[in-house]
């Protein structure tokens, strides 16, 4: 086969691929133009990436125009450690999986954002995005601007740090107890001690 002839097939397949995109996702790239910066195909659904600028209004489009009644979760990822991704790239992603009950559809939307980046809430559109957004704030960082109540939702409130960051310790920084003493949830340091649970040979004597 010739590199003109391969070339000429891999043209038609992407045609052939483009083509086969549903009409929510043709419509949302002819509305938003650049706004859309890429699609792929995933497992059970379409995903679409978004400019971070466009994720709200692209949001009331897909509800008012083509019946994405429900955000069914809203999710954070960092993808700091993720193999190939460029050291020059956002580090996180937000993940918006939204469902069409009446037309029975799903698709996901992501926009990706710095740790200082400001991601606009989807609140107006969705009010159960509230807490799902408060989710991601809590641990991953990622601030939601217009947002009416930002706060931590899952760690206390004197917690520091965000959980799910790659660079988090996986054992946490600090454990919280209640001290009688005190009469109140104090912190310290946390320790970290191995613990023989389970004898690794039985003791001398009768064993039955």
């Amino acid at each position: 086969m010739t590199q003109e002839t391969e070339d000429k097939l891999h043209d038609d397949i992407s045609a052939v691929h483009e083509a086969a995109w549903p009409a929510d996702v043709v419509a949302l790239q002819e509305k938003f133009g650049d706004g859309v910066l890429s699609v792929e195909r995933g497992l059970d659904c379409v995903t679409v990436v978004l400019a971070r600028e466009a994720i709200v209004e692209a949001c009331h489009y897909l509800k008012g125009h083509h019946a994405y009644e429900q955000v069914m979760d809203i999710c954070g990822v960092d993808m700091s450690e993720y193999p190939g991704h460029p050291a020059d790239a956002p580090r996180f992603e937000v993940v918006y999986h939204l469902l069409s009950v009446s037309e029975n559809r799903r698709l996901r939307l992501k926009v990706r954002a710095n740790e200082r980046d400001l991601v606009d809430s989807v609140t107006e559109v969705w009010p159960t995005a509230n807490w799902f957004e408060r989710e991601v704030f809590d641990l991953y960082g990622v601030i939601f601007n217009h947002h009416p109540d930002l706060r931590r939702i899952l760690t206390d409130y004197g917690f520091e740090g965000y959980p799910l960051r790659k660079d988090f310790p996986l054992t946490g920084r600090v454990e919280m107890f209640f001290d009688e003493m005190q009469w109140r949830c104090v912190y310290r340091p946390n320790r970290v001690e191995n613990r023989e649970l389970v004898q690794k040979s039985w003791p001398e004597g009768e064993h039955g």
